[in-house]
């Protein structure tokens, strides 16, 4: 296994449009990184240059101690699943396994070994000998996995490989994938829309936005600390509540109604008579007894019922606001009273979107 190492990569199409604007970034050897954002933000062209697939237009990509920017993508010792499986229909699993490895003069003793191992590991066993007709899509999507196992290649690059898949079965997948990585220890580049994905599986997620990263951290960093506007709202289901505020004292926010919440001051650079944006998360927010004419008060007039939890929609200082609270809370009031711990409330730049937050 290798590391993988991006130094100002950039990808100008034809008409000078930027796919990529400049990406450095470190994969650490034997990482799971998740490049995560909506569709036209460049993560997959990024993938797709890691790969080969893509003409880089500047800069560099590594993987361990070589440079591979004019290597042929056959050559660069990585390992790609796709989201459409890409599976031979003519040949059996084994064969389909198997085909890279004859391609390479692999003796055929070790061919046996890793299509068995490899086929023990994600369960496969029984179909070896059926053609990919005969299976289901979350068993194709196993043998494509296989395929790329048995190469031992220095990286593996997913791409978006569980879309195809119904959302039990995602689920079922992403588990398999993060138990073959704590197997494997493989270096990892997976790419995905899905925030449920990136927070589950990835040692380090990536979030992109018209082709550069906002922020680079761990699922808890990304969560807690989110670095802007974007990663905020993108990361987190719900998404989190913004609304407009003013310093109006260290620690304190007023809200457009006059309303006010606290904020921890000592880690938050936000000055007295600062215009900012507000965040709380639906679940960081609680409804409050006793709360004074400061408090600010959520008027809510739908609600969808999750189970263990239930969603409050309506508005908050005249502004969209859902809150999350615990499901046996029986009947609550049309009009609530809402806080939250000091720590968090999150502010951000109104002009750049940047988030205020010390470090």
């Amino acid at each position: 296994m290798a590391s993988v190492i991006l130094d100002k990569v950039k990808k100008v199409y034809a008409g000078g449009v930027e796919a990529v604007k400049g990406i450095t970034l470190t994969i650490p050897n034997g990482n799971f990184t998740v490049l995560l954002g909506p569709s036209g933000c460049g993560k997959s062209t990024l993938l797709r240059m890691i790969a080969g697939l893509e003409h880089i237009s500047s800069g560099t990509i590594a993987i361990g101690d070589r440079t591979v920017n004019d290597v042929e993508p056959a050559e660069r010792d990585i390992a790609m699943v796709f989201q459409n499986y890409a599976l031979y229909p003519h040949m059996s699993v084994y064969d389909n396994m198997a085909y890279g490895l004859r391609n390479r003069k692999t003796p055929q003793a070790e061919i046996e070994r890793r299509v068995a191992e490899a086929a023990r590991m994600l369960a496969i066993e029984p179909y070896l000998q059926r053609k990919p007709r005969a299976l289901s899509g979350g068993q194709r999507q196993r043998v494509a996995m296989g395929r790329a196992i048995v190469r031992e290649p220095a990286a593996f690059l997913f791409d978006e490989p569980l879309s195809n898949l119904d959302a039990k079965l995602r689920v079922q997948m992403r588990l398999e994938i993060r138990k073959l990585h704590n197997r494997l220890k493989a270096t990892s580049i997976f790419v995905t829309h899905d925030q449920v994905e990136a927070m589950t599986l990835a040692d380090q997620v990536v979030v992109m936005n018209g082709g550069q990263i906002e922020q680079t951290g761990t699922p808890l960093e990304i969560y807690r600390r989110p670095a802007s506007k974007f990663v905020a709202t993108f990361i987190g289901s719900p998404a989190m509540n913004l609304f407009s505020g003013t310093v109006a004292a260290p620690g304190q926010v007023a809200l457009a109604d006059g309303t006010k919440l606290a904020f921890d001051a000592a880690s938050i650079d936000a000055k007295p008579g600062m215009k900012v944006d507000v965040g709380v998360r639906p679940e960081d927010a609680k409804a409050e007894t006793g709360g004074s004419r400061e408090t600010p008060v959520l008027k809510w007039d739908v609600t969808e019922e999750l189970g263990a939890t239930r969603l409050l929609h309506g508005t908050l200082a005249g502004e969209p606001f859902v809150l999350a609270m615990p499901a046996d809370v029986t009947s609550p009031a049309k009009e609530l009273a809402v806080g939250a711990v000091a720590g968090a409330v999150h502010l951000f730049d109104p002009g750049t979107g940047r988030s205020l937050r010390r470090g």
